[in-house]
């Protein structure tokens, strides 16, 4: 019955348009609206009946909603099937391809201004820290042997950690509660074609994410900037399958008043023995560390790195895929 559903709901030209230009990149209603050339009110009714059909999902962010290619069920497998045999001659379809490539141009242009912006706070860490090819190094390391379907990004800020492991996963889903930084992040996404990863808008203490959806979770420096930690923890602990892995990353502790002055950060990096409690306490097993400093920071001054690593017990909650829609 779904079947005969998405077959009726993709044949209309409008509705193929639709799920073609969503395959590109996620869509709200007024941006779709404008790359069709269409009034709001009718392109919504289109993408209810997509929805309904199983082709789409909708995932609402703030006031606006946006849709996405269904990841799983017999519309999915419809859309796979389907967009490849689209003729990419088609007036209609061309056309909005043309001001939608406009339109990712202009997103992207406005990204990259945010993040000028917002980069020279950032400056100051090249100074003082490990560098980050050294750790990125690293955490691919860690990562090597894994086979991962799910990842999850908490705290994704611009979507560097999706942009580093997108060759490791089937599926990647970031999480930020800052909009600005989500822009960046998918300006970066659609820069670099990973049609395989989305981001959302969310809270890193209550996700909407389910139990058990996930491989692999990765906070990247994200917890010096929460009031509760442990929290985050629990919740990304939450998320993980049976065997699922944790990845923190984060600053060890230091005296760089600084950085919490100028850059909002409330802690002073995170001790081991905290990540060691807040662990325990979410039921992880198997806690690694390891700390990163390069060889000429050895004097007190450089900040250092701490990578650390749990695992989710056997006992997880049963295997669900990551909604990355």
């Amino acid at each position: 019955m779904m079947l005969l559903e998405g077959l009726r709901a993709i044949a209309e030209p409008t509705r193929l348009n639709i799920v073609a230009l969503i395959d590109c990149c996620e869509l709200s209603v007024g941006e779709l609206s404008r790359v069709l050339a269409q009034s709001q009110p009718r392109v919504s009714r289109h993408l209810k009946v997509l929805c309904d059909a199983g082709l789409l999902t909708r995932h609402q962010e703030g006031a606006s909603a946006l849709f996405s290619i269904a990841t799983d069920g017999a519309g999915a497998e419809l859309v796979r099937r389907v967009l490849p045999l689209l003729d990419g001659q088609q007036t209609e379809l061309s056309k909005a391809m043309e001001r939608l490539q406009t339109w990712r141009t202009n997103r992207a242009r406005e990204a990259e201004r945010h993040f000028d912006q917002i980069a020279s706070k950032w400056d100051a860490f090249r100074d003082v820290t490990v560098g980050a090819a050294q750790i990125e190094q690293r955490l691919l390391e860690l990562l090597a042997p894994a086979v991962v379907n799910d990842f999850l990004d908490l705290g994704t800020g611009t979507g560097r950690m999706l942009e580093l492991f997108a060759p490791r996963f089937e599926r990647g889903l970031g999480i930020d509660l800052s909009s600005d930084m989500l822009r960046v992040a998918r300006a970066k996404m659609d820069r670099e074609n990973l049609r395989h990863c989305r981001v959302r808008k969310g809270d890193l203490y209550n996700l909407d994410v389910p139990a058990g959806g996930a491989d692999v979770a990765v906070l990247h420096h994200v917890l010096h900037y929460l009031d509760d930690p442990g929290l985050a923890i629990a919740e990304a602990a939450r998320t993980l399958r049976p065997c699922g892995q944790l990845i923190i990353i984060d600053f060890a502790p230091h005296n760089f008043e600084s950085l919490r002055s100028e850059h909002a950060h409330r802690r002073m990096g995170l001790s081991d023995e905290s990540v060691r409690s807040w662990c325990a306490d979410a039921g992880l097993e198997d806690l690694r560390t390891e700390h990163l400093q390069s060889s000429a920071q050895t004097d007190g001054t450089h900040l250092v790195v701490s990578i650390w690593t749990a695992s989710q017990g056997s006992t997880a909650p049963s295997h669900h895929q990551l909604e990355v829609a």
